[in-house]
């Protein structure tokens, strides 16, 4: 018996266009390879074959650094655990991608962007002191901030119940027709996802 393991693919042969400006949504059941591709396309995971092209330059053709580098620069990502730092009051969590980038106006940003969200009043609180849909306002307002060309998103209401869930996509939705932004998200909803310009399904890795 060979006990080398084999390899697993989990995509073949998926291939498909994202205009600037357009929302796309990714829908497909547990397992599908849904979030393998978002990785993928973010250039956080490498693929054993094929490319991605993001604003017209391949991903791939960087080192891990490079794909780092060019991400801080054009993209935003927003995922189901919030993913925001504990210590940090919201408006620090939402400033910190712009003092990485040394921008000299990141409080007045920041500012901005949770006003944009409806958290006007909840800027100096900490995340434990939110409710989870305040949450993920601030983590949309953080992935906004930077002005990204596209937004990634992993299962971006998948913590919040139904009524926070729907805010939280108009809220995306709106952000993506105001600014232009591109929007990718994976989701199971298929309320949702007819919300978007297009819907990609994937099964057992394949686009269907």
């Amino acid at each position: 018996m060979n006990g080398e393991a084999q390899p697993l693919a989990i995509l073949h042969e998926v291939s498909f266009t994202v205009e600037a400006g357009e929302s796309l949504a990714i829908l497909g059941a547990s397992g599908s390879g849904k979030s393998t591709l978002l990785g993928l396309l973010a250039g956080l995971d490498s693929p054993s074959s094929g490319t991605v092209y993001l604003d017209g330059t391949d991903i791939f053709a960087f080192d891990e650094d490079g794909r780092a580098r060019l991400r801080g620069r054009l993209a935003g990502f927003v995922f189901q655990s919030f993913q925001l730092l504990p210590a940090l009051t919201a408006l620090e969590n939402v400033m910190l991608p712009l003092e990485l980038y040394g921008a000299h106006d990141a409080r007045a940003r920041a500012t901005e962007a949770l006003e944009r969200v409806g958290l006007a009043p909840r800027m100096s609180h900490l995340p434990k002191h939110l409710s989870g849909g305040e949450q993920q306002r601030v983590a949309i307002a953080r992935a906004f901030v930077a002005r990204p060309k596209i937004l990634f998103a992993d299962e971006p209401t998948g913590n919040l119940d139904a009524a926070t869930g729907s805010q939280i996509i108009e809220l995306m939705l709106e952000l993506n027709c105001t600014q232009q932004t591109t929007l990718i998200l994976v989701t199971h909803d298929e309320a949702l996802a007819r919300r978007c310009n297009r819907q990609l399904h994937l099964a057992a890795g394949r686009v269907m």
